[in-house]
């Protein structure tokens, strides 16, 4: 009997423990008697001359523009080559019509692996028209595609950001052209 109760005590003793650390952490992140310190300002970026980073959608001009059906358009911020071999393509989904658009299943592509995991770009593709190759967006092992993926309904005017991750090409080819199902292809340079 002593036994039981003795470690009901123990378990008891762990999660008080727990409990105190996880007050105490969030204490300690809860920032009080912070307001006295001076906030920095918002403009203070714009003073120095940064410029915004591609990876948050913000670039100042779209490396291209590509229509789709319904006042569907997908301006490409970004195409960076990563370390790893890949190519992560950013952009912004926008619906430039006035009534709300449904996003076109084709666009997923008619791949089985990738249509069964839902609405995506997984139709998206890579040409390398240098090196005649085509390259498709990559999946992960359990078939998903590396794309935004749940694209359902835009409303008007709604803009969404979406990515893609392709193979990279050979270091030496810079332009490819970006082609995504019901869109107009558009050709992009990438950095990196």
């Amino acid at each position: 009997m002593s036994i039981r109760i003795t470690a009901r005590a123990r378990r008891g003793m762990v999660a008080l423990t727990a409990v105190a650390g996880l007050a105490l952490g969030m204490a300690g992140c809860g920032g009080g008697g912070d307001d006295d310190k001076p906030k920095p300002s918002s403009s203070a970026s714009k003073d120095s001359g940064s410029q915004p980073s591609a990876q948050e959608g913000q670039a100042e001009t779209p490396l291209a523009e590509l229509k789709g059906t319904d006042g569907l358009l997908l301006q490409i911020t970004s195409a960076v080559r990563d370390s790893g071999g890949f190519v992560t393509v950013s952009g912004n989904l926008k619906n430039d019509g006035a009534e709300s658009v449904a996003v076109p299943p084709q666009m997923s592509g008619d791949e089985t692996e990738v249509v069964k995991h839902g609405p995506s770009l997984g139709g998206a593709t890579l040409v390398d028209p240098k090196g005649k190759k085509r390259y498709y967006v990559l999946r992960d092992t359990d078939g998903r595609p590396l794309t935004t993926t749940g694209l359902t309904t835009l409303n008007a005017g709604q803009v969404l950001p979406v990515f893609m991750q392709f193979p990279a090409p050979p270091a030496d080819t810079a332009d490819v052209s970006l082609q995504l199902p019901t869109f107009a292809s558009g050709t992009i340079k990438i950095s990196g």
